[in-house]
């Protein structure tokens, strides 16, 4: 489970730009939990404290019952984290990158290599599993970078933007591997600002608007929250409520 309790982070020479400020919010195992906002939200700045790359000024989170500050090293071995496609080894090949992942997390041999083929399998890497992946498409990358945080087949998954590069077949290949994750009980938190994709994997949303918590319910809890009818117009009518917010 994750557990975030009034977690803030300003940037800026004096901190006057508050990316994130005071969101709490509950991430449960066996479920697939979305951060659904618009752009500068500050979906991206809550993933990247939770995955211990960002120091938070003030709140706390917790991950399986770790300090993503005072744990954090302990943290990093249960979680996969994909923040984007960057960060891959152009002249390494695709199964070079992931394997190289994977025995950072302790992973070897053969168990190794039938990880590797399973998670490519499933997302329609096989065919590209030996070449390099420098020249690869921004959707063959992305690919590539999802398998790397889910070789280690992590406790708890959080994906920024999964989908970005993505063509229809690979976006309904990610969303069975994520509901594959659910169904097994990992704890899976979901940043995205497309709609379909929120409405389709989600149990829980939590919409987020100048680095505050807004709303949050399930799909159906927000629609009817918010007297509308879909879950776009929803969103649109609780973003407007949310507009009057105190920075």
């Amino acid at each position: 489970m994750i557990a975030v309790d009034g977690l803030a982070k300003a940037f800026g020479k004096r901190r006057e730009i508050r990316a994130v400020d005071g969101v709490s919010l509950v991430a449960r195992d066996g479920a697939i939990t979305g951060l659904l906002g618009p752009n500068g939200a500050g979906k991206t700045t809550v993933t990247r404290m939770l995955a211990t790359l960002v120091i938070p000024d003030t709140g706390t989170a917790t991950i399986g019952g770790l300090d993503v500050v005072r744990d954090r090293y302990a943290v990093r071995r249960q979680i996969g984290v994909l923040s984007d496609a960057r960060g891959l080894y152009p002249r390494l090949t695709a199964r070079e990158n992931v394997r190289y992942f994977g025995r950072l997390h302790g992973l070897s041999g053969v168990a190794l290599d039938r990880r590797i083929e399973a998670l490519f399998a499933t997302l329609g890497l096989s065919a590209l599993a030996d070449r390099r992946t420098q020249g690869f498409s921004q959707g063959e990358k992305m690919k590539v970078a999802i398998a790397r945080a889910l070789v280690h087949d992590p406790a708890h998954v959080m994906l920024d933007e999964p989908t970005n590069g993505l063509d229809i077949i690979s976006v309904r290949a990610l969303r069975d591997q994520l509901r594959a994750l659910r169904a097994a009980g990992k704890c899976l938190l979901f940043s995205s600002h497309v709609m379909q994709e929120v409405a389709a994997l989600c149990d829980h949303i939590v919409i987020l608007a100048h680095g505050r918590v807004i709303a949050q319910g399930s799909a159906a809890e927000l629609v009817a929250q918010s007297g509308t009818a879909t879950l776009e117009d929803a969103f649109v009518a609780l973003l407007g409520s949310g507009e009057g917010l105190e920075r």
